[in-house]
């Protein structure tokens, strides 16, 4: 029966399912020498070509998953590659022996604290997904007068481009004036939400952590561009928070191959 090509895909990390979805359709992925097409699924043994690169399907029952809690600093891109040749986070990532590490979620160049990273795709996709309702906090401090008007407003909705958001919970976590610092909570992960909120209100953000992702907290000890592995109860308490097995089942993913390798037979039925 097989596994359907955006979740053994995922499986590797080469993307979100939703993604490679979108390659999917884009015509950019072929089964076996033929364009998948959405719903297609591929078994042990089987081609595939992404974008160009060929890969073989092979069962994954070795895989240990792992999950490290980084302290991502500013100045690095939650990219892979950069043209413009700045510091990713998978710079400072340790070697994989195989499969490659994942970011769950992404923060922007301008924002630090807490990334978790893994080699598990299912996770990944799991912890980002928005049935999920994962739960991500920050520290924000902001430049500007906030009224009690602004702050009910994102507590219960504001108008943004892509539709309404808001924030969970607001509270105010020190200084005074117009350098003031909150502490603010949301179950999604919409690009630069937390900046958009606050600019809705006119109001700038002059700096921006992220301390908490689910129940995965950023360690007050863990020093910036610092990584920790989570310990065993700590990643079963996130495994357990999107309703995962502490084990993980036998699953397809794929590993590179060389063009020469990659057989041109017909797609299976």
């Amino acid at each position: 029966m097989g596994e359907r090509l955006q979740k053994i895909l995922a499986n590797t990390g080469l993307g979100s399912r939703r993604e490679l979805e979108g390659w999917i359709a884009d015509g950019q992925v072929k089964l076996n020498g033929q364009l998948a097409k959405l719903g297609d699924r591929a078994t042990v043994d089987d081609d595939l070509a992404v974008k160009g690169r060929f890969y073989r399907v092979v069962a994954d029952d070795k895989q240990h998953r792992q999950v490290l809690a980084y302290h991502k600093p500013l100045g690095e891109i939650t990219s892979r590659d950069d043209p413009e040749g700045r510091r990713t986070v998978f710079d400072r990532m340790p070697k994989l022996h195989q499969g490659r590490w994942v970011s769950v979620g992404r923060l922007d160049i301008n924002t630090l604290g807490l990334l978790l990273m893994t080699n598990d795709g299912q996770l990944a996709n799991a912890l980002m997904h928005p049935s999920s309702e994962i739960k991500r906090e920050y520290a924000v401090r902001v430049n500007g007068r906030v009224s009690p008007d602004m702050l009910e407003r994102l507590r219960t909705g504001v108008e943004l481009e892509d539709g309404i958001g808001k924030f969970d919970r607001i509270v105010e976590d020190g200084g005074e004036g117009s350098n003031t610092w909150y502490r603010v909570t949301l179950a999604e992960g919409r690009n630069r939400m937390v900046r958009r909120l606050w600019e809705s209100q006119e109001v700038q953000v002059s700096r921006l952590i992220r301390t908490r992702y689910g129940p995965i907290a950023l360690p007050k000890w863990l020093g910036r561009g610092k990584i920790h592995p989570l310990t065993p109860p700590e990643l079963q308490t996130l495994l357990k928070s999107v309703g995962l097995a502490e084990t993980q089942p036998d699953k397809l993913r794929v590993v590179p191959v060389h063009p020469r390798h990659a057989r041109k037979s017909k797609r299976k039925r």
